[in-house]
């Protein structure tokens, strides 16, 4: 019991497997550690694989799409850098770039490394170092500026396990940082083994005024219970070894020993234990403990604060019992900021997009280039300039970009439309702004992005206060319509009475009457036909 790092507990495992002999590490987290390959190892820790879906699910939640990994170069950085591509994969952000820092990396291999971090946009950092390497990181990161608002840092539990031991100077220099660890409940039997465990402690060490115990000190305490409680239930009273037949003379000491007579029961009986340890649940799954919550902490002045849990079947939750919304708390970002950052930032020798303009635009209103022989500089506007630039301000990351007027080679004249679109197949042009039609021949080139006005013909007429009148309608009436409109009606009238005076009796009699009935047919026509009326004069109402 008790290999420290996974590179002892891999050189054991083998010893192990030959003696039938359980061996049981609570540090040993490399993921190239199987349980699976290895029947007798048991890892009564959690597995560096483990706490990557904590991690990504923070990335997910602030939307930020591409990270950067920075890990040192052994079995600890290896062994978890897969595990966090898949996971990233699934949620749809990338590694643009992986950091790889030496173990035994000096103070300029470090601040080299950070320097390159600096030349890409990427601002979200995830940092699995063993914690004196890690120290060192965020110390030269502060120095360099890198720990201001903008920047995003995450640390995996091989820092934030260590938090509350780490020098105040290093905590002073990892303001704003996000750590995820495995979450161990504050119970009243934790509290008094560590008042205990200090008080101990300080007698055996009275410089150290305040020691720290931190998740791997309990591990190992309940392994120790639970290898206890298996040995009375395996009933192993007698530890016993039958000599191997096949021992070489190149064998080591530890291979004479033999192979267990007591081992396989021994190993069943750990397998099958199951108690409520100071660490928490003490589960073994797979030949490994099993740890369904992480803490999300952050830190903030002197410590770090717990702002969330995640657990594998809620995701983020804000308390665990019981399981409230499902976000963070009240988070500070690097720079005393309390607005998550973007996840983008130009750097200092970042190239800026191109983007083409027209010189020649049709109408003014839509794209406008203006220069100005004083300063020597350009000014670019207009309704299209307002949109992309709308576009590019609502984009969760920074893109820096300027306008460039287009013209031809020898620059004497404006570009026409159909070469300003070639200029961006041609690579001269990363983009380009402006009232470009989407034609068959130009979309042969480039891509275009989706119309944002419709096409079609419209009328524009003028407005003014009358419009709001109720008797706006008789406004087109004018006098000489008029009088063109009663002109006609006597007009109608009058046909009407040459052709039915003689055989209708209705235009019969006096003057006065025949008069008044020719009035009165020419207006009562744009209503309604009279059935005393022969058939032409209902036809004509018809047809009128």
């Amino acid at each position: 019991m008790g290999p420290v790092s996974s590179v002892q507990a891999e050189f054991i495992n083998d010893l192990g497997d030959k003696a039938h002999v359980p061996i049981i590490s609570f540090s040993a987290t490399s993921t190239f550690l199987s349980p699976l390959s290895s029947p007798y190892f048991i890892r009564a820790t959690q597995n560096d694989s483990s706490q990557v879906k904590a991690i990504s699910s923070v990335v997910k939640a602030f939307g930020w799409r591409e990270v950067v990994p920075i890990y040192v170069d052994n079995q600890l950085g290896e062994g978890i850098l897969p595990f966090l591509t898949d996971a990233f994969d699934k949620i749809n952000t990338r590694i643009p770039y992986r950091s790889v820092i030496p173990s035994l990396a000096t103070d300029e291999q470090i601040v080299a490394e950070l320097h390159k971090l600096m030349t890409i946009q990427t601002r979200v950092f995830i940092v699995h170092l063993l914690p004196s390497l890690g120290s060192r990181l965020f110390a030269k990161a502060k120095q360099l500026g890198m720990m201001a608002a903008g920047y995003a840092w995450i640390c995996t539990d091989a820092i934030t396990d260590e938090l509350n031991s780490i020098d105040p100077s290093i905590i002073d220099t990892m303001q704003g940082v996000l750590g995820v660890r495995p979450h161990v409940p504050n119970t009243a039997e934790l509290q008094s083994f560590i008042k205990r465990w200090k008080l101990k402690f300080q007698q055996s060490n009275p410089d150290i005024v305040n020691p720290q115990l931190n998740v791997f000190g309990l591990w190992a305490y309940d392994s120790t219970t639970a290898l206890a409680m298996a040995i009375e239930e395996a009933g192993v009273s007698n530890i016993g070894f039958d000599q191997m037949s096949d021992i070489s003379r190149n064998t080591t000491d530890l291979e004479s020993f033999g192979v267990s007579r007591n081992g396989p029961k021994l190993l069943q009986a750990m397998l099958g234990t199951a108690f409520q340890g100071l660490s928490g649940d003490f589960i073994i799954v797979d030949g490994q403990l099993e740890s369904p919550v992480y803490d999300i902490v952050n830190v903030i002045g002197n410590g770090i604060k717990e702002i969330g849990f995640w657990t594998a079947d809620k995701g983020i939750v804000r308390q665990i019992n019981p399981i409230t919304i499902k976000k963070l708390g009240t988070i500070l970002w690097p720079g005393d900021t309390a607005t998550p950052p973007k996840g983008w930032a130009i750097p200092k020798n970042g190239k800026k997009l191109r983007v083409g303009v027209p010189v020649n635009a049709r109408f003014s209103q839509l794209v406008k280039v203006t220069r100005n022989s004083q300063t020597n500089t350009t000014m670019v506007e207009g309704y299209c300039i307002d949109i992309f630039d709308a576009v590019m301000a609502l984009l969760p990351y920074a893109v820096p970009y300027e306008y460039v007027p287009f013209a031809t080679s020898d620059g004497m004249s404006a570009g026409n439309y159909d070469d300003l679109a070639y200029q961006v197949y041609l690579g001269n042009f990363d983009a380009v702004a402006g009232d470009i039609a989407i034609t068959a021949n130009r979309s042969l080139y480039v891509d275009f992005s989706l119309a944002y006005t419709e096409s079609g013909i419209a009328m524009i007429v003028p407005t003014d206060n009358q419009s709001r009148n109720k008797w706006i309608f008789l406004k087109p009436l004018t006098w000489d319509l008029w009088l063109t409109s009663f002109l006609a009606f006597i007009a109608i009238g009058l046909l009407i009475w040459v052709l039915e005076h003689r055989i209708n009796d209705e235009f019969k009699g006096p003057p006065l009457h025949q008069i008044g009935m020719i009035l009165w047919f020419s207006f009562s026509t744009m209503f309604f036909a009279h059935s005393k009326f022969s058939s032409f004069s209902t036809f004509f109402f018809f047809t009128k």
